[in-house]
């Protein structure tokens, strides 16, 4: 039985309940993370509590821990989780909540202890090194019609979860995102990196893209390397003439796509550069 932790305590996922006054419930007003865990290490924790610090500070949300105090919880949920989840492959979601109201209104009340949530859930296990044992992505394209603030990453992912569900209505991993100028931002859950004669690009960060902090591990990995890598934007038609494509978020690492709208991306095949990114990921991936 899954352990959770909500407000202070400790208890199994289904005895959770926040009440339906709750403004995470009814306005979607709140923060949230998700860190992964191997073999009871986290990835990216640092990056990770400083950008949930960052987002509750952008919404005037009062940060209800220390970084330590939640580096405390995340080990709590880990060890009390760890002989439901016999792989090792943890990951920890944390969502903090403006918290709940009396009543129904838009504007922030004042004096309201925010609510936390915290629960421990199954990841994919570490990307193979090997190009042939990886399982590679197809992904769809979209214009994309989310808010104007995606560096913060609010709990309100109404457009990210319809991005995404294009993606599956396709019979696809995921969507692609690109902005009105025709530049791509991100996918729906992940940040895009495209490969073009060797050298490794992503879009670089503003309010149309989220700070992704398994996107910055896997730069300095690359960096550390020796692999050439470059913040610049790029268009939609660059993306399906590049050599590789890869996503990258917190449970999926460093993914390999094949396919973009219909079109083989390369060979159609995972790449060399993959290959080598991967490998220069796991061997830095703890030193974040």
């Amino acid at each position: 039985m899954t352990i959770a932790f909500l407000n202070g305590e400790y208890m199994p996922l289904d005895e959770a309940k926040i009440s339906p006054m709750d403004r995470g419930f009814l306005f979607g007003d709140g923060i949230y993370e998700v860190i992964p865990t191997y073999a009871g290490h986290p990835v990216g924790f640092t990056g990770h509590t400083s950008r949930m610090a960052q987002g509750l500070e952008a919404i005037a949300i009062t940060n209800p821990y220390t970084a330590s105090q939640w580096h405390e919880i995340l080990s709590n949920l880990v060890e009390k989780n760890a002989s439901f989840i016999d792989s090792g492959n943890i990951g920890i979601y944390f969502h903090v909540s403006r918290g709940t109201d009396s009543k129904r209104f838009h504007a922030y009340p004042k004096d309201i202890p925010p609510t936390v949530f915290g629960f421990a859930f199954e990841i994919a296990p570490p990307q193979p090194l090997a190009k042939a044992d990886v399982k590679p992505f197809k992904v769809a394209l979209q214009q994309d019609k989310r808010w104007q603030r995606c560096h913060i990453k609010s709990t309100s992912l109404l457009g990210n979860v319809m991005h995404f569900q294009a993606g599956v209505d396709a019979g696809v991993n995921e969507t692609i995102l690109f902005n009105n100028e025709g530049m791509i931002t991100e996918a729906s859950s992940c940040n895009v990196f495209m490969v073009k004669d060797g050298s490794i690009t992503t879009p670089p960060l503003n309010h149309e893209l989220l700070p992704g902090i398994t996107r910055a591990i896997a730069i300095e990995a690359f960096k550390q390397a020796g692999l050439i890598v470059t913040e610049a934007w790029f268009s939609k038609e660059a993306l399906l003439e590049a050599d590789e494509v890869w996503l990258t978020s917190s449970s999926k690492e460093v993914a390999p796509v094949i396919e973009v709208d219909g079109k083989a991306i390369g060979t159609g095949e995972v790449g060399d550069v993959w290959e080598q990114a991967i490998k220069a990921y796991h061997a830095y991936k703890f030193n974040a």
